[in-house]
């Protein structure tokens, strides 16, 4: 008699049920930044913020550096102070102030997921679950991608390198790059986001200035960590970093995320750059996105307000499915971007180093 052996006779089934295995998850730091703005509805698809222009400013150098201080020779602060001199007896001639209007459009958006009723009461997974969870990561993604894309489009630019457009960037990230970024920010009045973190006494620890956010590619980390002067997260002396966050530099602290991409190939010529390509013939450039407080805005973000969710299970009979046999996972909701003051944050386009 032949022994039994386990493939003798063929299984009905012969699989285990394994589990359900991890997959990518958004990494979301823009959409949890910026000054966040719930729209009423039912006033307008648009949203106009103002501004009142300080003293001495005009709409051309409201985001100059000679906001108060025109340009010009000679004493420029004792220009402004003779400017407001008065004479005995004399009333001075009044002034007016004058509105600068922002203007955004809110946008509609919209992800769907369907399934037939013989998935919904047959298939061995709970698929519409899996749905409905990857509705909340999309819905991150997108609003991730919507406000890259408005930030990284901010008309204060700074190019890598001897660069002065994108397609002529040839440098990478240096601290010289970092320091011409932050003296602009400052002579902008731009204020700092983050708070100063104490010094401690624990060994090998160290106080992190007041300063600026930073929100950059992974790629750029090796970069970031061989600036000179980078201290780590681990080495703050106190305080809790920023999800994401790295380290800092100076008046920079740095977040990082996979979810920042590069331009592939929209650089100059690798040559002898060592910058990282995709292609091997142009260089990839990475926004390196520097953020000062109340430089932008997020309309319509959260909340119950702009996001409508959707469940419909098969079963429900209508003209267009008479059987009930489809049922749908997804969600629609309104957003858009707006930047507040282009001189209070700058986009910085640098390679990567190629490892």
């Amino acid at each position: 008699m032949t022994m039994q052996t386990f493939g003798l006779a063929i299984g009905r089934i012969n699989k285990y049920k394994g589990a359900i295995l991890a997959h990518a998850v958004p990494c979301e730091v823009l959409g949890k930044a910026g000054r966040q703005v719930k729209m009423p509805k039912n006033n307008s698809d648009t949203y106009v913020a103002r501004r009142w222009l300080p003293y001495g400013a005009t709409a051309t150098n409201q985001n100059t550096q000679n906001q108060f201080f025109q340009n010009g020779t000679g004493d420029r602060g004792n220009a402004m102070v003779q400017a407001n001199l008065t004479q005995e007896g004399v009333t001075p001639t009044p002034d007016s102030i004058t509105p600068v209007d922002i203007t955004v459009v809110v946008q509609q958006y919209a992800c769907l997921y369907g399934f037939t009723d013989k998935t919904y009461d047959l298939y061995e997974d709970d698929i519409p679950q899996a749905m409905i969870q990857q509705v909340g990561e999309r819905v991150s993604l997108v609003n991730e991608m919507i406000c890259y894309g408005a930030l990284k489009a901010s008309t204060n630019q700074f190019f890598g390198g001897t660069g002065t457009t994108r397609a002529t960037v040839n440098g990478g990230l240096t601290l010289p790059l970092i320091r011409k970024i932050v003296k602009q920010l400052q002579a902008n009045h731009a204020k700092p986001v983050n708070k100063m973190l104490s010094a401690s006494g624990n060994f090998g620890t160290s106080a992190v200035s007041v300063g600026y956010t930073v929100y950059c590619h992974t790629d750029l980390e090796p970069d970031i960590r061989d600036l000179p002067g980078f201290i780590p997260v681990e080495k703050y002396a106190s305080g809790t970093p920023m999800p994401y966050e790295i380290g800092t530099v100076e008046r920079i602290r740095f977040i990082t995320s996979p979810d920042l991409p590069s331009y592939q190939d929209a650089g100059a010529a690798v040559g002898a750059t060592g910058l990282y390509s995709t292609s091997g013939t142009n260089v990839d450039v990475y926004p390196f996105i520097v953020m000062g407080e109340d430089a932008w805005s997020q309309i319509a973000v959260r909340g119950k307000e702009s996001l409508d969710p959707t469940y419909l299970k098969p079963g429900d009979k209508s003209k267009s499915d008479p059987f009930g046999q489809r049922g749908y996972a997804g969600t629609i909701w309104w957003k858009a971007v707006m930047i507040e003051n282009a001189g209070w944050m700058a986009v910085a386009n640098v390679g990567a180093k190629a490892l």
